[in-house]
C-alpha cells in the first residue's frame, strides 16, 4: 500500500520535473523530496526518473505508474469530496431566532446563504422577546437565537453585528442637551434595569454595577420588555445604555439618545445550546461564519 506522501511527492515531481519546485510546492526540504522518491523507487524495484545536473525525466516505469496513479488519486478525491458534501447535507427544519428588530436583516442574510446551501432544510424565522429568550433556546423552542454577547450558559458564533452604545435619557434630562457623556454619569443618575430572568453577563455588561473608576451605580425599576424599559426612561425614573440601533427603530419624542464616548462597542451574533450540535445547527453557523467573514455590520 503507498502512503500518501509517496503519491503526493512522485506525482508532484512528475508534473514539475523540478525537485526544487516539487520541495516548493509540498512545502518540504529538497532533500526530502529525494528521499521519498528513493524509497519509492525501492519499493518498486527500478528508477521512476532519470537524473541529470540539468534536467529530471520520467523513465517508462515511471510514466505509465504516473499514468495509473493519477485517475486514482482523482477518483479518491472525488469520493472524499462526495463523503464530505453528505456529511454537510441537512433536511428538517431549523428554528431560528432575533432579538430586537435589528438584528434581522443580518439574520436573514445567514438564512439565506443556508438555504441555497441546504434546500431541503426548512428554516422557521421567530422573534422572541427579553423575556423568554433563554427558555426558547432551553427549552428547545428554538435552535439558534441572534442576541448580544455575551449570554452566558450558551454556546456562541461571529460577531455579526458592531455598534457604538447610547445612553437613552427622558427628552427632558439634563443630559439630552449633551453631545457626549462619558459612562461615568451613570453614577450620577438610576439606570433602569432589564428583566430578572435576563443573564448575569449580560445585565453587567449593558447596566453595570459601578463605573470605570468605581463608584456605584444606582439601580433604578426594571421593565418586562424593551418597550417598557424605554417607556420608564421617558417617565423620568431613570437612564439607560442601549445600543445605537435603538435610535433608529425605537424613534420617541420623549426619549433622547446621547452617545457614550468612552463605552466599548455592543457585539452580536449567534448563540445556541452547547449540546446542541445538530447537522443544521453546525451548518447555521458555518452560514454565519461566512457572512461575518464578509464583514460584520456596523452603526
Amino acid at each position: 500500500m503507498l502512503e500518501r506522501v509517496e503519491i503526493e511527492t512522485f506525482l508532484t515531481l512528475a508534473e514539475q520535473l523540478h525537485f526544487g519546485r516539487t520541495a516548493e510546492r509540498l512545502c518540504v526540504t529538497t532533500g526530502r523530496v529525494s528521499q521519498v522518491i528513493k524509497k519509492l523507487e525501492r519499493r518498486v524495484g527500478g528508477p521512476l526518473f532519470e537524473r541529470t545536473s540539468r534536467t529530471v525525466r520520467l523513465t517508462p516505469v515511471g510514466q505509465r505508474l504516473a499514468e495509473d496513479l493519477t485517475p486514482l488519486v482523482a477518483a479518491m478525491e472525488e469520493a472524499l469530496g462526495r463523503a464530505a458534501r453528505a456529511s454537510r447535507r441537512v433536511s428538517g427544519e431549523l428554528r431560528v431566532a432575533f432579538l430586537g428588530e435589528w438584528t434581522a436583516p443580518v439574520l436573514l442574510k445567514v438564512v439565506a446563504l443556508f438555504g441555497e446551501r441546504h434546500p431541503d432544510c426548512r428554516v422557521d424565522v421567530r422573534e422572541v422577546q427579553l423575556a423568554n429568550s433563554r427558555a426558547s433556546l432551553v427549552d428547545g423552542s428554538i435552535d439558534v437565537l441572534i442576541a448580544s454577547y455575551p449570554f452566558d450558559g450558551m454556546a456562541r458564533g461571529p460577531v455579526l453585528l458592531t455598534e457604538r452604545r447610547v445612553l437613552a435619557v427622558a427628552a427632558g434630562h439634563p443630559l439630552a442637551r449633551e453631545e457626549s457623556v462619558s459612562l461615568e454619569v451613570l453614577a450620577d443618575h438610576p439606570v433602569v434595569q432589564f428583566p430578572a430572568v435576563t443573564s448575569t453577563g449580560f445585565k453587567r455588561d449593558r447596566t453595570p454595577d459601578a463605573t470605570p473608576s468605581g463608584r456605584p451605580v444606582p439601580k433604578g425599576p426594571a421593565g418586562g420588555s424593551f418597550s417598557e424599559m424605554l417607556t420608564l426612561v421617558a417617565m423620568g425614573r431613570g437612564v439607560l445604555p442601549v445600543g445605537e440601533h435603538s435610535r433608529h427603530y425605537y424613534p420617541r419624542p420623549d426619549v433622547a439618545y446621547v452617545p457614550l464616548h468612552d463605552a466599548p462597542p455592543i457585539e452580536r451574533g449567534p448563540v445556541w445550546r452547547a449540546d446542541n450540535t445538530t447537522p443544521s445547527v453546525r451548518e447555521f453557523v458555518r452560514a454565519a461564519s461566512d457572512v461575518a467573514g464578509q464583514g460584520a455590520e456596523r452603526a
